[in-house]
């Protein structure tokens, strides 16, 4: 599943990271841990990955993010709300400067009226305050290929907000 493309963004955003000094925390649902998959591919990716939090239940959303029962209730775990509260709660759940977050509907099931296969929530979020979230409707294109193009879109979201990011100083630096 980690094929060139993948590789090459994953490549980019870890010489970024680590450049800047930057740590990062997955929080995935329909990817299953692909993002944190990626970038533990590349050697030396633990100057920058501290951890993937699959929470691909509603009740792991809830015991290991801190998403509330009542976004699930309101918006569904398929939801801008959602995908938010799950980078936040990574970044709580994490001493990490980065969190994204993914939560979709990869198919071939699973579709509601409103909310079709294909329909992808992303949230990337940094311990500054900013904040990038986008969906994306992939459209039925097959589980395999909804589940790799929210990879890339979390990476490119993730290298987005790590330019944006000031540098860390350097541990021991006052």
């Amino acid at each position: 599943m980690i094929d060139d493309e993948m590789r090459q963004a994953a490549i980019a955003l870890l010489d970024l990271c680590k450049q800047k000094q930057l740590t990062v925390a997955t929080a995935e649902s329909c990817t299953g841990g692909l993002v944190a998959a990626a970038l533990s591919e590349i050697a030396g990716s633990s100057a920058v990955l501290d951890r993937g939090f699959v929470t691909y239940s509603n009740e792991a959303k809830q015991q290991m993010l801190g998403v509330t029962p009542a976004t699930i209730d309101v918006y569904g775990a398929v939801s801008t709300e959602c995908a938010a509260e799950m980078a936040n709660g990574a970044l709580a759940h994490a001493q990490v400067d980065l969190a994204v977050s993914i939560t979709g509907i990869a198919g071939p099931t699973g579709a509601t009226p409103g909310k079709p296969i294909g329909l992808v929530y992303f949230c990337a979020a940094s311990r500054s305050g900013r904040v990038i979230a986008h969906d994306r409707k992939f459209g039925d294109i097959g589980r395999s290929n909804v589940r790799h193009a929210s990879v890339l879109q979390a990476l490119a979201m993730l290298h987005e907000l790590a330019e944006k990011e000031e540098p860390r100083p350097p541990a021991g630096a006052s």
